[in-house]
């Protein structure tokens, strides 16, 4: 008789549950999140039936606990918690939760539609450093957009000059001058000769002159903040300039890194070669489905990844096109 595993993770301890091909629960498991926790939970499965026999269903597909699992020879199939969610009904009325519950869900949701979902693939460990280094570069891009929305609007509400001087706020001339002029008051003798010393000195290579810089920034909206509070203002704006050039340096890094990494790859002037790729663009493709080529069984399905095989979007107008991009990373 087949038998199914599911696993709720959390940060100090794991809730596991076995079922066998009718639904029957065979074993539970509670585990804590260290050595001896994680060892007593592949000894428990590995109790209930072969690790090659025995698949395991998680909520995530990455993590030191799916390592070991597979790792331990357990094929791991990631479902996604909205559909451990949705199925929750099957069982009970009560909206609640709880960790053994969702772990017995998940493993009779791999019972019972298995079929829908496809086991984790392993992948090369250059391809899970690329992983690594795409995710890295793309939370810090997005504190980078967070901590810039939040310069500009700190900005407009007591010194809208600075922010209206150059074209992006978190470009590095526009963030040396909220460094260099954190006030209204500090910019009071800013003059055309200082401003295009300035900007010889940071390298600008925009092309607006001094001149039409200067008339921006005067042109721009008096702010009306008291001297104490422009001078609070002005340290907060400096601050966050400080962390937003720290931030635009370690993603310029990581950038130069993932650039190397997706080169490197045996497959990378491939994936580079295709249309509007470049090598940024085109780590994302070998960082989502890894390089197992058996996650493509027809050319369609790369070709899909690299948006060169465009896929009418169903509910949209038939002329439409959109570019299909298959999201293997498990969910």
């Amino acid at each position: 008789m087949p038998f199914h595993g599911g696993l709720h993770w959390g940060a100090t301890s794991h809730a596991a549950c076995v079922v066998n091909g009718t639904g029957q629960i065979v074993a539970r498991v509670e585990a804590r999140h260290n050595a001896g926790g994680l060892a007593e939970l592949l000894a428990r499965l590995r109790a209930a039936g072969p690790p090659a026999e025995l698949p395991v269903a998680i909520e995530r597909p990455s993590g030191l606990v799916v390592d070991a699992l597979v790792g331990a020879g357990h094929p791991v199939v990631p479902i996604h918690t909205d559909v451990i969610k949705a199925c929750r009904p099957r069982c009970r009325a009560a909206g609640g939760k709880s960790d053994p519950g969702d772990a017995y869900m998940s493993a009779d949701v791999l019972r019972t539609d298995g079929h829908r979902f496809r086991p984790l693939t392993p992948v090369s460990d250059e391809i899970k450093a690329l992983r690594a280094l795409v995710r890295a570069r793309d939370d810090l891009v997005t504190q980078r957009v967070a901590l810039a929305n939040q310069l500009r609007s700190l900005l407009e509400g007591f010194w809208p000059g600075a922010a209206a001087i150059f074209a992006a706020i978190d470009s590095p001339i526009a963030l040396a001058f909220v460094g260099r002029y954190p006030t209204p008051e500090s910019a009071g003798r800013l003059g055309e000769k200082r401003l295009a010393s300035f900007m010889a000195q940071h390298g600008y290579c925009g092309r607006r002159s001094a001149a039409e810089l200067l008339a921006r920034l005067r042109a721009a909206p008096t702010g009306l903040a008291g001297e104490a509070e422009a001078e609070a203002k002005g340290e907060i704006a400096r601050a966050l300039a400080g962390l937003l050039e720290r931030l635009v340096a370690e993603i310029a890094k990581l950038s130069s890194r993932t650039e190397r990494a997706v080169a490197d790859l045996p497959d990378g002037r491939i994936i580079m070669s295709f249309p509007r790729a470049g090598r940024l663009c085109a780590a994302r493709i070998p960082a989502g489905p890894g390089d197992a080529r058996e996650r493509f069984p027809t050319e369609g399905r790369p070709a899909a990844e690299a948006g060169v095989r465009p896929v009418a979007r169903l509910g949209r107008e038939p002329d439409r096109l959109g570019r299909a991009r298959e999201h293997a990373a498990a969910f």
